[in-house]
């Protein structure tokens, strides 16, 4: 009825503008051939056809907007039809559409818009007044695409708990203007001196580098206000931002928040379709990995891992998406030959993620043969019902520790890669290949959830040495160069990924104290420990003999010596003997023992040593 009312007012005020406000003295003669009736209905169907009637005009939005002026020109359209084709334009001027379509498209637009106004802001209002509520006053830092799709959702909270007072943004051509009627105040730095009251801090830039990040964090610290930040977009698996997501401030955004160019195209074409088996799929890695692979629509993806609560965990998360995927989760020990060789079988899977590992340095050490199980043999689990199978590529995920390593962790994941390389050349149906990378942040059981746990129960922060380094990558970013890794791998290589520069625990755990709103060594204590059998001061990701070269990604790069360790005599048989036999004896010296004589560049040590191998020395930043 709104309507109908409307579109008899457009065409009224079209005559009078028309005429100079002054309708002619034969007005009745013009209304009658044009038909009021036949105007009704042209414009009310074409209304209908658009899908005018079917939103909630409280939600009225930009489509709705787009929708009208397409049911106004569709219905000036059949109108100017009509009439053309019953009585021509003798006696109706062909202005009167023009001026109609506009009058009647903005009467159309205000009333939806009115409708909107009225339940955001006048009922707000006058609910305000009454209930006197309060609200959170939220600044936003960073005024683009993000920062409005955070304004947006906001006003969609019920009772409209947060207002957003101002945005900062550090683009010059934004400051002064106006975001959905909220000023952009100016940069960010100009938060220290800000003459306005807010109560919390939004930082909405998830495409923040780490520089960026520490210099926002560092400003937002200054206003001792609590802030809030969008996760990476690395970790936006989704690519959508929501309220959501705002969390507080992690240790991640300092150190990881560099975001990864994938090159899309080769990695769709290696996943897309594709069975795909991810082991330790419940894990950090494996779960990501898990996540990362959704997006190039494989047709299935197997999840196995060992930990039944794992398992469930990202069975559930998987179950609540909405895919084509097929996900098919295993309760499996990869050390199971026979169930591996089954679910081989069954499933026929064409690419491995092979991400199940004992990785805890010290457990490991003090239980050699348990890392053996896993690690070495598991892996030749894998890679025998690979082989067999004819799967098209397998990526072991392997590690820092395994370059010279002094600890069984490591010199198991070595004899994995060398397994590896060997299965890659005695055959030419699987494409065999290794990532090697540092630690990832916020991995279950590495040191950000430890001293989480310590700050909470007011300290102290264990520290084994004060000079100790590690090389560290967000969970995210380090999924994402491993599938890209495998996309471009032939068979063969060990994969390198770039991790910057190495970071020094202690300063991870200040940076940590900080962000929970303590001051080092004031509030909370910082104890140094002593290093633990097998630990290095610094970590390395390649040989001073081992140079690197460059690879279609600037962040991955490859020994151009992988096939170093390649054998044609190298005997399978006789190592996992020898093997056996250790584990048998259940002497962890005598397995170190024989873990030795396999690897030379083994040095097994049960008190800590100084790497000499300085951080200068870096191989990744030095040959690249």
């Amino acid at each position: 009825m709104l309507d109908i009312a409307l579109v008899n007012i457009s065409i009224i005020l079209s005559f009078l503008l028309r005429f100079d406000l002054s309708l002619p003295d034969n007005i009745y003669l013009l209304f009658k051939p044009l038909n009021i009736a036949t105007l009704i209905f042209i414009k009310i169907i074409s209304f209908k056809i658009f899908g005018l009637y079917r939103g909630l005009w409280r939600y009225t939005s930009v489509w709705d907007m787009l929708n009208i002026v397409k049911a106004t020109s569709l219905s000036s359209f059949l109108l100017i039809y009509n009439v053309y084709y019953t009585i021509g334009f003798e006696l109706i001027p062909r202005s009167i559409f023009f001026i109609d379509y506009i009058i009647c498209t903005g009467l159309i637009s205000i009333s939806r818009l009115g409708i909107r106004m009225f339940f955001t802001h006048f009922l707000e209002f006058i609910g305000s007044k009454k209930e006197k509520s309060i609200r959170t006053k939220i600044l936003i830092i960073g005024a683009g695409d993000t920062g409005n799709a955070i304004f947006n959702q906001t006003t969609k909270i019920p009772k409209r708990s947060i207002s957003i007072v101002g945005f900062l943004d550090d683009n010059p051509n934004k400051i002064g203007a106006r975001l959905n009627d909220v000023p952009v105040l100016g940069n960010i730095d100009s938060i220290k001196n800000l003459n306005l009251s807010f109560d919390e801090i939004y930082i909405c830039i998830p495409s923040a580098n780490k520089a960026q990040m520490r210099n926002i964090i560092s400003l937002c610290r200054q206003t001792g206000k609590p802030f809030k930040t969008l996760p990476s977009l690395s970790e936006l698996v989704s690519g959508k931002v929501a309220i959501s997501q705002l969390r507080p401030v992690s240790i991640v955004d300092l150190l990881g928040r560099e975001e990864i160019n994938l090159n899309v195209k080769p990695i769709k074409k290696f996943l897309k379709g594709k069975r795909v088996l991810v082991t330790g799929g419940g894990g950090s890695i494996g779960s990501e990995l898990v996540r990362q692979c959704m997006k190039y629509e494989p047709s299935i993806i197997i999840i196995l891992d060992i930990s039944e609560f794992n398992l469930f965990e990202i069975d559930r998360e998987t179950s609540n998406r909405t895919s084509n995927i097929l996900f098919k989760p295993i309760l499996s020990d990869i050390r199971d030959k026979k169930l591996i060789d089954r679910v081989f079988s069954d499933f026929k899977p064409e690419v491995v993620f092979h991400a199940a590992a004992y990785k805890h340095v010290p457990i490991q050490e003090s239980f050699p043969q348990e890392a053996m199980k896993t690690n070495v043999f598991g892996t030749k689990n894998l890679i025998d019902a690979s082989i067999e199978q004819k799967i098209e590529k397998f990526v072991l995920v392997s590690t820092d520790k395994a370059v010279r390593p002094t600890n069984v962790m490591g010199a198991t994941k070595r004899l994995a890669e060398i397994f590896c390389q060997n299965a890659n050349y005695k055959q030419s149906d699987t494409e065999f290949m290794a990532v090697r990378f540092g630690n990832v942040l916020g991995s279950s059981g590495s040191v950000i959830p430890i001293f989480q746990k310590q700050i909470k129960d007011g300290g102290p922060l264990t520290i084994t040495d004060p000079e100790m380094q590690r090389y560290f990558m967000s969970i995210p970013e380090a999924s994402q160069l491993i599938l890209q890794a495998g996309s471009i791998g032939i068979g063969g290589e060990i994969f390198i990924l770039d991790m910057g520069d190495p970071i020094k625990i202690i300063d991870i755990a200040k940076e940590l104290i900080r962000l929970s709103g303590f001051e080092p060594y004031n509030d909370i204590k910082i104890d140094i420990t002593g290093a633990r059998p097998g630990e290095k001061k610094i970590e390395e990701l390649s040989l001073e003999s081992e140079m690197l070269d460059k690879t279609k990604h600037e962040k991955i790069f490859v020994l151009n010596d992988s096939k170093a360790e390649v054998k044609p005599d190298f005997n399978y048989g006789k190592i996992l003997k020898k093997l056996r036999e250790s584990i048998l004896m259940n002497s962890p010296g005598q397995i170190k023992k024989v873990l030795k004589d396999i690897l030379p560049d083994y040095k097994p040590s049960n008190h800590f040593k100084t790497n000499p191998i300085s951080s200068k020395n870096n191989r990744l930043e030095a040959k690249a």
